[in-house]
């Protein structure tokens, strides 16, 4: 299974979820909206939170596998479903997208606020990834210290390098997948928002770059697209993480460009560490292990436990 595709497509078509059982927990944000948190907890203080990539949910498979192993390791989880993922519509016109760190810190407030962990980490797929690795970057959490480390997997770093390689032929059947899914979702919500979006215009975009172009720039306050890309991708971040972090980039991954790999910031920043195998396609890794977990889950949990014995 060295091919990159397969890697990519063996995780959601073929790979066994664990079904795992979560107790949810809504939280508002600062500007009228929800937030659902999915959790397992096994009464340890030190917790893993997780969050998903583009269009995904805590349902999905790599989700509830990281959650288990994470369990399996020792940590409590908590499983972020990203604005308008958890199976409701958000009640707001604007929706998540790669740069909004504003609710992975309204989750941090709210758990120091309402439970007793000595020990938080963070793990970011795909666009949760790039958000992670922005969030650590600009380092505004208000307690630091309780932040010990992150990791993240399949990252497009560079967000415009990424959506131009997404357009590859290649490629089609994720880009079609994925802007399906997000205009179903968008038509939806112009019943809600019909000065704001308008429904014949969305049903005529044709590549998630005019998706982003005409929705996620605009409504989240960005020019255009390539303004979007420009200001919120990772790489711009890396160099000013202060926290032990890990990036795993598979180098058959077909969703990244060869700008999604910070070769340069990992060497610069000695807590930020890159690791790039041969294979294991996007959010792919696939290991056949007695007890079902994939590599890059063992890895970051090893990690996540090496922070702590430094500690």
């Amino acid at each position: 299974m060295k091919n990159g595709h397969v890697q990519t497509i063996f995780q959601t078509l073929f790979r066994r979820s664990p079904q795992i059982s979560y107790t949810r927990e809504r939280i508002p944000t600062p500007d009228g909206d929800f937030l659902d948190l999915d959790w397992s907890a096994r009464g340890s203080r030190d917790l893993i939170i997780i969050f998903h990539g583009l269009e995904g949910s805590t349902s999905a498979t790599y989700m509830q596998s990281m959650v288990r192993s994470g369990n399996l390791s020792g940590f409590d989880t908590v499983a972020c479903n990203l604005r308008g993922c958890s199976g409701e519509l958000n009640h707001t016109v604007r929706a998540y997208h790669s740069g909004a760190t504003e609710d992975l810190d309204t989750i941090l407030k709210h758990i120091v606020s309402t439970r007793l962990y000595h020990h938080l980490f963070l793990i970011g797929f795909s666009l949760g990834g790039n958000l992670v690795l922005k969030y650590l970057g600009e380092d505004r959490f208000e307690h630091p210290e309780i932040v010990c480390g992150g990791a993240a997997v399949s990252v497009p770093c560079d967000l415009e390098g990424a959506s131009r390689r997404l357009h590859h032929f290649q490629n089609r059947m994720y880009a079609t997948r994925f802007l399906h899914r997000l205009k179903q979702k968008l038509i939806e919500k112009s019943e809600t928002f019909p000065e704001t979006l308008d429904r014949d215009r969305i049903r005529n975009i044709r590549t998630l770059w005019e998706f982003d172009d005409l929705y996620t720039a605009p409504v989240h306050g960005f020019r255009d697209a390539k303004d979007y890309y420009r200001q919120c991708s990772a790489n711009n971040f890396l160099k000013t993480i202060q926290h032990p972090t890990l990036i795993i980039n598979a180098r058959n991954d077909p969703l990244l460009s060869s700008s999604c790999y910070p070769v340069e910031e990992a060497r610069e920043n000695p807590v930020l560490f890159l690791e790039t195998p041969q294979s294991g396609g996007h959010v792919g890794f696939i290991t056949f292990r007695e007890d079902r977990r994939y590599w890059y889950e063992i890895r970051i949990c090893e990690f996540f436990r090496s922070i702590l014995q430094e500690i």
